[in-house]
C-alpha cells in the first residue's frame, strides 16, 4: 500500500464519525437527556431520509457542477458539518428538543452527503492513477479509515462518561478539531476539473449491473443499520449488562477495522465476489447466534462482536470497491452515481429508525429502565438479530446470482446479460 493514500483514510474517518455513530448515540442521548420518545425520534430520522430521495441526487449534480472549485466547496461543507455536530451534542436545545434534533441533523446530514459524494467521486479519479487494482487498494485505506473513525466515535462518548459530566460536549469539540486536520490533509487531493454537463442518473439506473449492486447494497447495509441503532439497547436490556456497551462497541468496530485490509488483500488474490460471499456467511452465523442470547451472556456476545465486526469489514471494503469500479466503466465522471450510493446507505438507517424504534416503543420498551416486559425483550431480540439475519440471507442470494467478473480482484468487465 502507498502512504499517499493516508489523507483518504483520515478524511474517511472524519466522515464515518458523522455517519453511523449518530444512529448509535443520538436517539439514546435525546431520550435520556431530554425525554424525547423513541417514536418521535424515529419519525424525524425517517423524514430526513425521505428528503434525501431528492437531495442526494441533487447534491451529486452540485458536486459535479462545482468540480472546478471542489476544494472550496468541500471546506464549506466540512465547516457546516462540524457546527451541526456541535449543535446536536454540545448545545442545550434553545427550542423544543425534537425540533432542535431535526434541524441540527438536517444540516449535518446534508453536509455529510455532499462530502461523501465528492469524496467517493474523487476516489474514482485517484484510483485510476494508482498501480494495479487501484479501486481495491484505495478501498482498503479508505474503509479502514472509516472503520477506525466509527470505532472512535462509537466508543468515545461512553468512555468519556466515566471521566466527565459532559462527554458529548467533549466529543463534539474533538470532532470539530478532526474536521480541521482531515480537511487540511486532503487539500491537495481535490484536483478539480472543468464543469461539464451533468449526465444525470439515466446511464447509471439503466445499467443492470449498477442497479443490482445498489440493491445488494441496500439489503446488505440494512442489517448493519438495524444492529447499530439497537446495539446500546440490546446490551443494556437484553444482555442485562449496563456498563459493557463501550467495551463491546470498541471490540466490534476494532474487529471491523482490523479485518478490512485483510479482506482487501484476500480480494486482490481470490476476487471480490467470493471474498464478500464468505464475509456475508460469517455475518449470518453471527446474527443467528445473537438471537439465542439472554441475560448474562456477555462472553458469547463478545465472540459475536469479533466475528460480526470482521464481517462488517468485508462489507465496507468490497461493496464500495465493486460499485466504484462499475462507475469507472459506465460513468467515470458522474458524482450522481455516488449520490445514489449515499442514499442507499442512509435509507437503510432510515428503515431502522422508522420501523424499529416505534416498534420497541409499542412493545413497551423503555430505555434506561432496569426491568423490561418480556414482550419488549422479545421484540428487541427479533429486531436486533432475527431481522438482520433474514436480510443478510437475501443479500447473499442476490450476490451469488450476480455474474460479477473480478478474477484476482480485477475490474468488473461486463454487466448483467
Amino acid at each position: 500500500m502507498n502512504a499517499t493514500l493516508l489523507p483518504f483514510a483520515l478524511f474517511a474517518g472524519m466522515l464515518a464519525m458523522a455517519g453511523l455513530p449518530i444512529y448509535i448515540h443520538a436517539p439514546k442521548f435525546y431520550v435520556d437527556e431530554f425525554g424525547v420518545s423513541l417514536a418521535a425520534l424515529g419519525t424525524v430520522l425517517f423524514v430526513l431520509r425521505l428528503i434525501d430521495v431528492v437531495q442526494d441526487p441533487a447534491l451529486g449534480w452540485l458536486s459535479r457542477r462545482l468540480s472546478a472549485s471542489r476544494g472550496t466547496a468541500v471546506a464549506i461543507a466540512v465547516l457546516i458539518m462540524a457546527l451541526a455536530m456541535f449543535g446536536l451534542f454540545g448545545v442545550t436545545p434553545p427550542i423544543a428538543p425534537v425540533a432542535w434534533f431535526a434541524i441540527t441533523l438536517a444540516l449535518l446530514f446534508s453536509a455529510f452527503s455532499f462530502l461523501t459524494i465528492s469524496f467517493y467521486a474523487e476516489g474514482v479519479s485517484k484510483a485510476k492513477r494508482l498501480d494495479g487494482d487501484g479501486h481495491v487498494r484505495l478501498a482498503g485505506w479508505r474503509e479502514t479509515g472509516s472503520l477506525l473513525g466509527v470505532s472512535i466515535a462509537a466508543v468515545a462518548p461512553v468512555v468519556l462518561l466515566s471521566v466527565t459530566d459532559h462527554p458529548f460536549l467533549i466529543f463534539a469539540v474533538a470532532f470539530a478539531a478532526l474536521c480541521v486536520v482531515a480537511g487540511f490533509a486532503m487539500r491537495r487531493e481535490w484536483k478539480g476539473a472543468e464543469a461539464e454537463t451533468s449526465i444525470g442518473l439515466k446511464p447509471i439506473l439503466s445499467d443492470p449491473m449498477a442497479r443490482r449492486l445498489l440493491l445488494i447494497a441496500l439489503l446488505n447495509a440494512t442489517p448493519v443499520a438495524v444492529t447499530s441503532t439497537l446495539f446500546l439497547f440490546f446490551v443494556e436490556s437484553r444482555l442485562d449488562a449496563p456498563g459493557w456497551e463501550g467495551a463491546l462497541l470498541l471490540l466490534f468496530f476494532l474487529a471491523a477495522a482490523g479485518a478490512a485490509p485483510i479482506w482487501s488483500r484476500v480480494a486482490q488474490r481470490y476476487g471480490a465476489k467470493p471474498t464478500l460471499v464468505f464475509g456475508m456467511i460469517l455475518a449470518i452465523a453471527s446474527f443467528s447466534w445473537a438471537a439465542t442470547l439472554g441475560a448474562g451472556d456477555i462472553a458469547a456476545f463478545t465472540v459475536i462482536c469479533i466475528f460480526s465486526g470482521a464481517a462488517l469489514g468485508a462489507d465496507m471494503t468490497l461493496l464500495p470497491a465493486l460499485f466504484a469500479t462499475r462507475m469507472s466503466e459506465i460513468a467515470p465522471e458522474a458524482a450522481e452515481g455516488f449520490g445514489l450510493w449515499s442514499f442507499v446507505s442512509k435509507f437503510s438507517l432510515a428503515f431502522a429508525a422508522i420501523v424499529l424504534l416505534p416498534l420497541l416503543d409499542a412493545a413497551g420498551f423503555q430505555a434506561g429502565v432496569s426491568t423490561q416486559p418480556e414482550e419488549a425483550l422479545n421484540a428487541l431480540t427479533l429486531s436486533y438479530a432475527v431481522l438482520p439475519c433474514g436480510l443478510k440471507v437475501a443479500a447473499l442470494l442476490l450476490l451469488m446470482a450476480t455474474p460479477i467478473e473480478a478474477p484476482g480482484g480485477t475490474a468488473l468487465t461486463r454487466g448483467l446479460q
